[in-house]
């Protein structure tokens, strides 16, 4: 079972219109920090406290803001924190409705084979390493993807645009790099 690409991308350009119209642009890095934020204050019970103005912590990223993310760690079940949640069960459950994990063998795509082997371990070392680079970037950045180039191209901000084109211009080199054709 697969969908189209271009149905798949009227969909999703349809949530973000949505999540925008209706919350707020979609952003998810900084949740990766609420949970760390939260693992965290499990070890350290001091790393957040309510006071009278609201919530800070001990962490100088947590409480800057005026202890937003403090807050966030705090009180987790929030719309971002969730959403992330529902995107990670979204693949999962894709992830199943395709036949599962042994699926990914028989659907690894042809150039990856050809160039790197049959190795379901080194395909997932691989993209784990990749999202950890992207989402180091990201919060080098201030932010990510999906709310730097997706969100922001969606309200037409200028920043939106030059990341994408900066996204663009990192991510084609490296491509032809991984899969450049040995003559």
């Amino acid at each position: 079972m697969t969908l189209d690409w271009k149905i798949g991308g009227v969909l999703l350009g349809g949530v973000f219109f949505l999540a925008v119209l209706l919350v707020k642009p979609i952003g998810v890095s900084t949740q990766f920090v609420i949970l760390d934020g939260i693992i965290g204050d499990v070890v350290n019970s001091e790393l957040v406290t309510k006071t009278e103005e609201g919530y800070t912590s001990t962490n100088a990223y947590l409480a800057k803001s005026g202890g937003k993310y403090a807050k966030s760690v705090a009180n987790p079940l929030n719309y971002s924190f969730i959403f992330v949640l529902a995107m990670m069960a979204g693949a999962f459950i894709s992830t199943r409705l395709r036949g599962g994990l042994d699926a990914a063998e028989r659907g690894m795509p042809e150039i990856w084979r050809n160039t790197y082997g049959n190795s379901q371990t080194k395909r997932y070392l691989v993209a784990f390493l990749g999202g950890f680079i992207v989402l180091y970037g990201a919060r080098l950045a201030g932010g990510c993807t999906s709310g730097h180039m997706m969100s922001g191209m969606m309200q037409t901000a200028v920043s939106g645009y030059l990341f994408a084109a900066g996204a663009f211009a990192a991510a084609v080199p490296v491509a032809l790099m991984m899969y450049r054709k040995e003559s």
